[in-house]
């Protein structure tokens, strides 16, 4: 039973990710808004040529206009792209600041873990402590 909390943990944790996905997608936000899920590596190269794609057709669409109509098509398009990033930036962070978390909850349990272990002695605090090295990612 002790084997299959962490695997459940994940599992969970999986779920959650894919949900706040889910609802990221299909949130009221302006359609320039990257997926919050995919923040890392190519994915967010990805989001912010989407971004500045986005800006560059929306500038596009100002250029057939004059006068005030214009430059309040261009502060909509700039305040367009420039809430995407936000949103885009903030996502981030929170992946960042989750994973953390959970780093340091692991650490603490596996901490604790290992205190257990020492009340035995020879091959099974061994196989404890493995036990814990491997439940913990150690």
């Amino acid at each position: 039973m002790k084997a299959i909390k962490p695997a459940i943990g994940t599992l969970v944790l999986g779920l959650c990710v894919a949900a706040f996905g889910v609802q990221a997608q299909t949130s009221t936000a302006p359609a320039a808004t990257p997926n919050a899920a995919a923040t890392t590596g190519a994915a967010a190269s990805s989001n912010r040529s989407s971004i500045n794609d986005t800006y560059r057709q929306d500038k596009q669409r100002c250029n057939d206009m004059k006068g005030n109509d214009k430059d309040v098509c261009l502060k909509e398009a700039k305040a367009k792209r420039d809430t995407a990033k936000a949103n885009n930036k903030e996502a981030k962070e929170k992946a960042e600041a989750h994973h953390d978390a959970q780093s340091e909850k692991a650490d603490a349990q596996y901490k604790v873990a290992k205190e257990k272990c020492d009340a035995m002695s020879g091959d099974a605090k061994d196989q404890c402590i493995a036990n814990a090295k491997t439940r913990y990612m150690k």
